[in-house]
């Protein structure tokens, strides 16, 4: 097999082909896949028709499982979540606004890996903001305000009983199968600003939303500082927009960009088996 890099041309992104995910994949071929994710940051397998075994293994591959909390697995399945929504269902759109999976954890999944199943023909697609470029495009005086702040997260905005997804949101038609709980309510701190663990280049790590606070800055004060970076993270020149295709595996890195989802597919189900890459740990 002859991996094949086509770069999207945008502010990061690639299509990889030329191999095979239904097999197992040799050290050297893992090696080359890992290369370009870190360079792109987000890679995308067309025509690949795997099975849940399958996209366990390629997970395992690179780095094993993070751990998801807050969404019930798969039947059978402990790794694999569904993200779904049928063609009729009314319940807000799920992660439409930008976001890093699960950056109130102490260990923040390295990255995660999603696997189209039933792509609807229009709308569905994901956007991704490069927070490497975003970081790299502000004049020096502005890094300087950022660049030694520590970020306080937590998952109670989305998941506490009181939070987006919570007890009310419990009421509605969503299909995904969402567990909230008070255990949302822990704080977690990471640095605003970090260095990539695997290639050293600096990056804002997260935003508004997961990030609940600053440390040293007012409840007001840090909103007010988040708001104005969310409205700069999400610039137009720092996103990839991607568009799905039946049988299409994406990973992106986690420790380098935010993103969302966006709606448009109404009257059509859609339903994609999402795992998660753990934490990054140098051999």
């Amino acid at each position: 097999m002859t991996l094949r890099i086509r770069p999207s041309g945008q502010a990061c992104g690639a299509e990889a082909t030329g191999i095979d995910l239904t097999q197992p994949l040799s050290a050297d071929l893992v090696a080359e896949v890992r290369a370009a994710w870190l360079q792109h940051k987000v890679l995308s397998f067309p025509d690949q028709r795997l099975s849940d075994d399958d996209l366990e293994r390629f997970t395992r591959a690179f780095g094993g499982f993070g751990d998801d909390p807050f969404i019930a697995p798969i039947e059978g399945r402990n790794n694999i979540i569904a993200v779904e929504r049928k063609a009729e269902e009314k319940a807000p759109l799920f992660a439409e606004n930008w976001h890093t999976d699960w950056s109130f954890q102490a260990a923040p999944p390295a990255g995660t890996c999603l696997f189209g199943i039933t792509v609807p023909p229009v709308g569905g697609d994901t956007l991704f903001a490069n927070q490497q470029l975003a970081w790299q495009a502000l004049p020096a005086e502005t890094q300087a305000k950022y660049r030694d702040l520590i970020a306080i997260h937590s998952a109670k905005t989305a998941y506490a009983p009181e939070g987006m997804y919570g007890k009310e949101d419990q009421t509605t038609d969503r299909s995904m199968k969402i567990m909230p709980s008070d255990a949302a309510l822990a704080l977690q701190t990471h640095p605003l600003v970090q260095a990539h663990p695997e290639t050293g280049e600096l990056g804002f790590f997260s935003c508004l939303g997961y990030i609940v606070g600053i440390e040293g800055y007012s409840e007001q004060d840090a909103f007010s500082l988040l708001s104005e970076l969310r409205t700069w993270q999400g610039r137009d020149e720092f996103v990839y927009t991607h568009k799905w295709q039946p049988n299409m595996l994406v990973m992106w890195d986690n420790r380098a960009l935010l993103h969302r989802a966006t709606g448009g597919h109404e009257g059509y189900d859609r339903l994609l088996h999402r795992t998660t890459i753990r934490a990054y740990s140098p051999r």
